[in-house]
C-alpha cells in the first residue's frame, strides 16, 4: 500500500470512530412548574431517567426513549389522582448533552367522594386500630393518592397483627374510580379475628438467676401477644447491661389454643466496664470523667458504680451500690456515698454525704423515697464559712419515660420533690423545700413544634444563711436562663457576689422547626432568676437561636443566646442536651 493510500485509510477510520463518539451524549431532564411530588413520580416512571447518566445515548436510542415520554408521564400522574393531564415535551441536542423539558398541565384531579375504613371482630375497638381509622388519611374531599390508599390498606392488617390479632385479614378492599366525574370511592374493611396470647416462655441464659430474668420480662404466659411488648422486653434486657446479645424469637402460633410460644436467648456481657472522657463546656471549661461499672456483682443482678468527675467548678467522687427489687428493670434500692467540692456562683460547697433511696414505679409514675446524711462546709462569697450536719429525708414523684413504659411517646414531663432537714432528727438547722419541674411539647404541625419549660423552687427557713450552699437556688446556663453563665443569677452581697437564693422561678418558650436528616433549628425566649422573696423578684430575660440533632431518645445541639435585660452583654454559646419524655 502506498503512503497516500495508507493516509486515506487512516482518515476514513478516524472519521468512522469519531462520528459515533460525537453522537453519544448524556440526558438532562427538566419538569418545570409542577409540585415536587409530581416531579419525583414522573422521574421514577421515565425510561429517560435510567439513561440520564450514561454517555452512550445515540440518536437511535434517544428516538426510542422520546416515544415513551407521554405514556410514561401519564402513568406517573395517575397514582397521584391526575387522570386527564396535558403533556408535551421539547428535546434539544446541545453538544454532548440531550436536554429534555417535559411540560405538564395536571388538570383537575380525581377526589375522594365516599370513604369507608372500618374493622370488625374482637379487636375492632383496640386503641391502635381505632387510632389508625380515626387518623383520616383517607377522607372525602382529598385528592386521590394511590400510595396513601395502599398504605392505609396495608396498615389495617399490619397494626392488627402487631396487636396480637394474627389471623387478621382484609374482607373488603375496593377502590372505584370514575374518571369522567373525577371522583373515587374507597371501601376498606378488616376482620381482626381472635387475639393471640403469649404461650410458654423458654429462657436460655446463665447470666442471672432464672427468677431475676423472668422479672425483667415485660410479658408472661397468658398476656395478650403484641409486637410492642416484645420490643419493650428487648429494650429492657439490653438496657440492663447484663447481656451482650439478646435474641427474642416468636414460635409458630397455635390456632387451637391461640397462643404464641417465645424463646429468649441471652449471652453474658462484660462484667466490668471502664470509661474515661474529656470535654469542654462554656460554663465548666475543661472537664473530665472516669467511671468504673461492675454490672453484675452477683447472680441476683446487683450493681456497683464508681464515678470521678472533675472540672473548673466541681470535683465529685460518688460510689453507688444498686440492688434491683420487685420489677427489677425499673425499681431498685440504692446506697450512695459522695465527696463533692463545688462552686455555686461565688459560693462554695464542700460536702460528704451518704444516703439510701428506694425507687418504685406506680403506674406511669416513678417515686423515690430517700434519706441522706451530710456534713457540709459552706464558704460564703466573703470567705466566711460554716460547717453543719444535716439529715435530709425526701420524696420525689416524676413521670416515667414513655419508651420504658411502652406507651405512646408523651408530650410532657413533670417532676415534684419535697425535701427537708428537721432539727428534731439531729440536723443543725431546719428547712423545708419544694422543687417543681415541667415540660410540655405542642405539635403545631408536622414540622413545627412549641416547647414550654418551667422550674419553680420554694424554701422555708428561718434565715437564708442557715441554708447549706448545695440547697440554695441559682439560675443561668443551659436548661435555665441562657445568655447568662451557669449559676450566675441569684441574690448578691454588697460587693455584687452571688450567694444563692431561697426561691427560684424560670420559664422557657421555644419554637422548633424540623429539618431533613434529623436536624432542626430553634428560636427561644428564657426568663427567670433565683431570689429570696417572691414579693419583688427581678426576672432576667434572654433570647436566642439554636441548631438541633435528634436521635431516638435524645436531642443534641448548640444554642447562641443574648441577654436582653442587661445591656452591654455579648452572646453566649450553650451546649444543648435533652432526653425525650
Amino acid at each position: 500500500m502506498t503512503a497516500r493510500l495508507r493516509a486515506m485509510a487512516t482518515g476514513v477510520l478516524a472519521a468512522a470512530l469519531l462520528l459515533p463518539l460525537q453522537a453519544h451524549a448524556k440526558i438532562e431532564i427538566a419538569i418545570p412548574e409542577v409540585s415536587d411530588a409530581i416531579q419525583t413520580n414522573v422521574r421514577a416512571f421515565l425510561s429517560l431517567t435510567r439513561y440520564a447518566e450514561r454517555d452512550d445515548v445515540t440518536d437511535e436510542v434517544m428516538s426510542r426513549l422520546q416515544r415513551r415520554i407521554v405514556a410514561e408521564t401519564r402513568q406517573a400522574l395517575e397514582p397521584l389522582g391526575f387522570y386527564d393531564p396535558k403533556i408535551s415535551y421539547d428535546v434539544k441536542h446541545d453538544g454532548g448533552t440531550w436536554k429534555v423539558t417535559i411540560h405538564i398541565e395536571p388538570g383537575r384531579p380525581v377526589r375522594l367522594s365516599e370513604v369507608n375504613v372500618s374493622a370488625t371482630g374482637p379487636g375492632a375497638n383496640d386503641r391502635a386500630i381505632r387510632e389508625l381509622i380515626e387518623a383520616e388519611e383517607l377522607k372525602p374531599g382529598l385528592r386521590l393518592n394511590h400510595g396513601t390508599y395502599e398504605r392505609v390498606k396495608g396498615n389495617l392488617v399490619r397494626v392488627a397483627k402487631n396487636e396480637g390479632y394474627l389471623d387478621a385479614k382484609l374482607t373488603r378492599h375496593d377502590l372505584v374510580i370514575d374518571r369522567f366525574e373525577r371522583r373515587a370511592t374507597v371501601d376498606l374493611e378488616a376482620d381482626t379475628g381472635e387475639r393471640y396470647l403469649f404461650g410458654d416462655i423458654d429462657i436460655a441464659q446463665d447470666v442471672i438467676t432464672d427468677e431475676a430474668m423472668r422479672r425483667l420480662l415485660r410479658m408472661h404466659p397468658g398476656d395478650p401477644y403484641t409486637l410492642d411488648t416484645l420490643l419493650r422486653t428487648q429494650y429492657v434486657l439490653d438496657d440492663t447491661q447484663y447481656f451482650s446479645v439478646v435474641d427474642i424469637e416468636s414460635g409458630d402460633p397455635d390456632p387451637a389454643t391461640r397462643t404464641v410460644p417465645i424463646k429468649v436467648t441471652a449471652e453474658p456481657g462484660r462484667k466490668h466496664r471502664y470509661a474515661a472522657s474529656i470535654g469542654y463546656g462554656t460554663d465548666t471549661k475543661v472537664r473530665g470523667k472516669f467511671t468504673w461499672d461492675n454490672r453484675r456483682v452477683n447472680e441476683d443482678g446487683h450493681k456497683f458504680k464508681l464515678e470521678l468527675l472533675g472540672s473548673s467548678i466541681v470535683t465529685d467522687l460518688t460510689g453507688r451500690y444498686i440492688i434491683p427489687v420487685m420489677d427489677i428493670a425499673l425499681e431498685k434500692l440504692e446506697f450512695t456515698g459522695t465527696l463533692r467540692d463545688e462552686e455555686l456562683g461565688d459560693t462554695r460547697s464542700k460536702r460528704a454525704e451518704v444516703g439510701a433511696g428506694l425507687t418504685q414505679v406506680l403506674g406511669r409514675w416513678q417515686r423515690v423515697l430517700k434519706i441522706s446524711l451530710a456534713e457540709e462546709e459552706t464558704i460564703e462569697a466573703n470567705n466566711d464559712s460554716s460547717t453543719n450536719f444535716y439529715i435530709v429525708p425526701s420524696v420525689t414523684y416524676s413521670t416515667l419515660p414513655s419508651y420504658i413504659t411502652g406507651g405512646r411517646r408523651r408530650p410532657y414531663f413533670f417532676s415534684a420533690e419535697l425535701r427537708g432537714s428537721p432539727e428534731t432528727l439531729g440536723s443543725d438547722a431546719s428547712f423545708l423545700q419544694l422543687r417543681l419541674k415541667g415540660e410540655r411539647i405542642f405539635n403545631l404541625s408536622e414540622l413545627w413544634h412549641l416547647h414550654l419549660r418551667s422550674e419553680l423552687g420554694i424554701t422555708r427557713i428561718a434565715a437564708a444563711a442557715d441554708l447549706p450552699a448545695s440547697q440554695r437556688f441559682f439560675a443561668g446556663g443551659e436548661g435555665s436562663v441562657r445568655g447568662f453563665a451557669l449559676n450566675e443569677l441569684s441574690p448578691k452581697d454588697e460587693q455584687g457576689r452571688t450567694e444563692g437564693g431561697r426561691n427560684l422561678a424560670t420559664g422557657t418558650v421555644e419554637f422548633v422547626r424540623d429539618l431533613p436528616r434529623n436536624f432542626g433549628v430553634a428560636t427561644f425566649f428564657d426568663i427567670g432568676n433565683a431570689f429570696n422573696e417572691f414579693t419583688d423578684p427581678m426576672l432576667e430575660r434572654s433570647a436566642g437561636v439554636g441548631v438541633r440533632y435528634n436521635i431516638a431518645v435524645a436531642s443534641f445541639g448548640v444554642d447562641v443566646a443574648q441577654a436582653l435585660s442587661e445591656s452591654g452583654r455579648t452572646p453566649r454559646v450553650h451546649l444543648y442536651i435533652a432526653t425525650q419524655f
